[in-house]
């Protein structure tokens, strides 16, 4: 066939492609040449044609609709940025869900903690009056199923479907709804189900694995338009009460000026992120003394308890003592010194500092336990090799600061002290966790709680090796929770992204040279599998044969394969005639003295102890794994 006839067969289909005609439409040109009576050549060159024109559409309708899914995505996240509405977010999310999975209806449900049931919260598409009113108990319906697995769930025929418990006040509502085919995906606030993100037709259906996970991106949104809104109040309601006592202070026709100062001070105070010690030096100039923040162990007891039960300041001695508290916790107090008389006024800008600080805290707290809960999630997810999308991991990562691309060290750390009770035990885990994390932090590395203790994954700087990572780490953290951690380490590991399962054969690596320290009596060190000689062989995950060799004797055998010496073949037979030069030299057929030499030369090698019963029994091994790896001289 000529490239012209080629060219002609395709003139028609490009014609299609761009007007954007329906699929249906691509047949025409192919029934139009039969008809015509066209030439087999010419038939065949159009169904070809066709059939890429139809691959060509194919694939710009899927880039299309990957397009609108990005770009519904981040209309949505624009959304969120600038949350005034929480109901306008949430049906914004459910309008785009709907439409992207061109679904005939779209809803949310929440849960309601107070009466122990869900509500529809949000719907889109929907008809029935009775269904946009339901409230379910827990556990029921489809809904029921996603809350407690925290995963999604679909079913092609809602009342065929026998996995989840069926109600007769679900059923009507679905019924008058006319649902056939329902997707559930959770909406998640840390490991809690809050709600769900439903989408259904009122047809048989199956949902493609893309759509769920695009339903899943849309209930992460939800979540996060959630939190964000719950956060918001709380400001406010905070903000709230520094605005009622603001109010109190106007009043004051002789403190108005000195009062708007604090506040202006405070706001600018929390809006630039100061810290505690911050607080305390903007009160100080204002009531012209000096203020301390104090931890709740050096403030006068009876003084720091009456503060907290009613709120106020109370005067000790020449001292004013404002408990900094929220809720049950008491964190400490803030205390002005010296300054025995106080107006009313004044003791109202004491207090508010200390309620300011108080939010401080909490705020500080929020964002370090946010983060150590994601770079927890995310070891969690490499430790059990459940997230095997290499860009998704690589997304998270980068996200908290953290590269999986470079070589990194799994660290498994244990407090060595038995706590007296229950109680006191969950107090030091949780310290040794918060330490832990804290130092995951700032090394741009992760940390998760796991099995009693902390599993660190942690980067290995360049000249750096895992021994020295654990005995760092050992010491770091038990400075920081003041007893004995003990930490043992993996071997190096890269590539964690492309290779989650790495993760966890490091960790076990990491859980035997742990269990190792302990029984070797080494509490409170740390160490990695190349530190127990042979013994690491066993512990080790990949049972490094090549590297224990090289560790022990790697300098002899390079030293031969350098000169063309025989210290090797002279080690093999020193060992074999019993530690004995005279055994040797008659093995060898060598002079003693040549023997003599070769092995001072060894131990310049090895070093001064290479003749020591546990050096000794290692070179050994490693001399006889050496000989199995080298191939048979003929």
């Amino acid at each position: 066939m000529s490239r012209d006839h080629a060219q002609s067969a395709e003139t028609p289909f490009l014609e299609l492609l761009a007007r954007g005609a329906s699929a249906d439409a691509y047949e025409q040109p192919v029934l139009l040449a039969r008809a015509e009576g066209g030439h087999a050549d010419r038939i065949d060159a159009l169904e070809r044609a066709k059939h890429l024109a139809l691959r060509v559409r194919s694939e710009l309708e899927g880039r299309r609709r990957r397009e609108a899914e990005l770009s519904a995505l981040f209309e949505t996240a624009h959304d969120l940025a600038g949350l005034r509405d929480l109901d306008a977010v949430l049906r914004a999310i459910v309008q785009r869900a709907r439409s992207l999975l061109g679904t005939d209806v779209a809803y949310l449900s929440l849960n309601d903690p107070e009466r122990g049931d869900t509500y529809m919260r949000v719907t889109e598409g929907s008809v029935a009056a009775r269904f946009q009113q339901l409230r379910l108990g827990m556990g029921e319906g489809l809904g029921g199923l996603v809350a407690q697995t925290a995963r999604p769930y679909v079913t092609d025929d809602y009342f065929k479907d026998a996995r989840f418990q069926h109600t007769g006040t679900i059923d009507a509502g679905v019924r008058d709804e006319g649902l056939v085919a329902i997707l559930g995906v959770p909406l998640m606030l840390g490991h809690h189900v809050i709600g769900v993100l439903f989408a259904a037709d009122r047809r048989a259906r199956v949902f493609e694995r893309e759509q769920i996970a695009l339903l899943g991106s849309f209930a992460a949104l939800a979540s996060a338009a959630i939190d964000t809104a719950n956060l918001l109040a709380e400001t406010r309601s905070a903000l709230a009460g520094l605005e009622r006592a603001n109010e109190i202070i106007r009043d004051r026709s002789g403190v108005i000026e000195r009062a708007s100062d604090v506040h202006d001070r405070l706001a600018e105070l929390v809006l630039r992120g100061g810290g505690v010690h911050d607080v305390a030096a903007a009160v100080s100039q204002v009531l012209d003394g000096t203020v301390e923040f104090t931890d709740a162990a050096a403030a006068p007891e009876y003084a720091l308890e009456a503060s907290r039960a009613d709120g106020h300041v109370v005067r000790h001695k020449d001292d004013w003592i404002a408990a900094v508290a929220a809720g049950d916790e008491l964190f400490g107090a803030l205390v002005l010194r010296g300054h025995p008389g106080l107006d009313p006024v004044d003791q109202l800008t004491l207090e508010r500092a200390a309620m300011v600080t108080s939010l401080l805290l909490l705020a500080r707290r929020s964002a370090a336990e946010a983060e150590q809960r994601v770079r927890g999630e995310l070891l969690d997810d490499l430790l059990d090799a459940r997230d095997r999308d290499p860009r998704l991991l690589d997304d998270r990562a980068r996200r908290l600061h953290a590269d999986l691309s470079a070589a990194h060290v799994v660290l498994v750390a244990r407090l060595d002290a038995t706590a007296a009770d229950a109680d006191q035990e969950a107090v030091a885990r949780r310290r040794l966790w918060a330490a832990a994390s804290h130092l995951a932090a700032t090394r741009h590395g992760l940390a998760a709680a796991r099995d009693g203790g902390t599993v660190l994954l942690l980067p290995l700087e360049d000249g750096d090796e895992a021994t020295d990572l654990a005995r760092r780490t050992a010491r770091h953290l038990g400075r920081a929770v003041h007893e004995a951690v003990t930490v043992g380490a993996s071997a190096p590991v890269r590539d964690l992204a492309a290779r989650p399962d790495t993760v966890a054969a490091a960790h076990t690596e990491a859980g035997r040279c742990l269990d190792a320290l302990r029984l070797l009596g080494r509490c409170g060190d740390g160490a990695a599998a190349e530190d127990f000689g042979f013994l690491g062989l066993l512990l080790a995950g990949d049972q490094n044969v090549p590297g224990f060799v090289e560790r022990t004797i790697g300098q002899v055998v390079a030293y031969d394969e350098r000169r063309g010496t025989e210290l090797v073949r002279t080690l093999d037979a020193y060992f074999s005639c019993g530690m004995s030069p005279a055994r040797t030299k008659e093995a060898l057929h060598v002079h003693v003295n040549t023997v003599a030499q070769r092995l001072e030369r060894v131990g310049r090698l090895l070093g001064d102890d290479w003749q020591s019963p546990e050096r000794a029994l290692e070179i050994q091994l490693a001399l006889k794994l050496h000989r199995l790896s080298v191939p048979t001289r003929h």
